[in-house]
């Protein structure tokens, strides 16, 4: 953009069509509203379908791993028919396509998993052999890991297709994220949260990032008033720690960063996707060191791991 938004020339803010991703773009409209005295009449939100979203009937891993929701909406950021892109950070490729950046980050809500069942309180609760619906190659894996007696099955679709999945009785219980359910005013689905120690969740669950054209100098400008400076410390680290596994929809990979005062804990594991192998290691240090951590932790981990840790197909 060359100008501040205005009516006749609205910044135009790409995103999926889920009611989640429209959460979540009307979330960084109404930022952008409030820090800089503009209108709804100045944004347009321009809804993309990506290829994640057009293929419902099939794992994410058979057809090619965590760009499918995000390629379609970069290409029309680098084509200027949009200016901005919202994106589910957890949703990311760690490497971005030449000329965009991410460098705005919202507040970051819950990071923890949201364990949803109309039978059942808790995992632990969960009877022998129940089956389980998650599209999560992490969940799915940290859940064989800690309950190899249950059974899981493929479980695709935005929120309301997998809360329809489960009145269907296709599973007895499912996981979903707190951020979302928050997001979309419907926590009251959730039976708890799993907390952290009990599930690691994905890297950079919880957070929004806004994506711009690296040279839009005007809009970096608008961005730069409403990023948050702890969820840029804390995704940082986790995607540094993410960018040195290789993280795709083929590893099931799990991190955490939180911040005390200037101190940042940054926790991590990788798993085979069987769940039968969890490794697992932490960092603390300086908050201004989170990516220098990840990098490093997720080189202990690799270190750790046997030589056909990363060759499942």
């Amino acid at each position: 953009m060359t100008h501040r938004p205005d009516p006749q020339n609205p910044m135009r803010i790409g995103t999926r069509g889920s009611a989640l991703a429209l959460a979540q773009a009307h979330e960084t409209r109404d930022r952008l509203m409030a820090a800089h005295g503009l209108s709804a009449d100045d944004f347009e939100i321009v809804v993309i379908k990506t290829t994640g979203d057009r293929i419902l009937d099939r794992p994410l891993k058979e057809i090619g791993g965590k760009g499918l929701f995000t390629r379609e909406i970069e290409d029309a950021l680098l084509s200027h028919q949009i200016d901005i892109a919202v994106h589910s950070m957890k949703d990311m490729p760690t490497i971005q396509p030449d000329g965009l950046v991410i460098d705005c980050y919202l507040p970051r809500e819950d990071v923890r998993d949201a364990f949803v069942s109309s039978s059942f309180a808790g995992i632990s609760d969960l009877p022998q052999g129940a089956v389980v619906g998650s599209s999560s190659l992490r969940r799915r894996a940290q859940l064989a890991a800690r309950r190899p007696d249950l059974q899981l099955v493929e479980f695709r679709g935005n929120v309301q297709t997998r809360l329809k999945k489960l009145e269907e009785g296709v599973a007895v219980a499912t996981f979903l994220a707190m951020a979302g359910l928050s997001r979309l005013g419907m926590l009251h689905v959730a039976r708890g949260a799993v907390e952290p120690d009990e599930m690691l969740p994905a890297v950079a669950q919880g957070c929004i990032g806004v994506e711009r054209r690296a040279d839009d100098a005007q809009t970096a400008a608008l961005l730069a008033a409403i990023s948050d400076r702890d969820s840029t410390l804390r995704v940082a680290a986790e995607r540094a720690f993410l960018a040195r596994l290789d993280g795709s929809c083929q590893t099931p990979i799990a991190g955490l960063a939180e911040l005390a005062g200037d101190q940042l804990r940054l926790r991590g594991e990788i798993l085979r996707p069987d769940g039968s192998e969890v490794i697992a290691g932490e960092r603390i240090g300086p908050s201004s060191d989170g990516a220098a951590m990840g990098t490093d932790l997720a080189g202990e981990l690799r270190g750790r791991a046997p030589s056909d840790f990363f060759d499942w197909s």
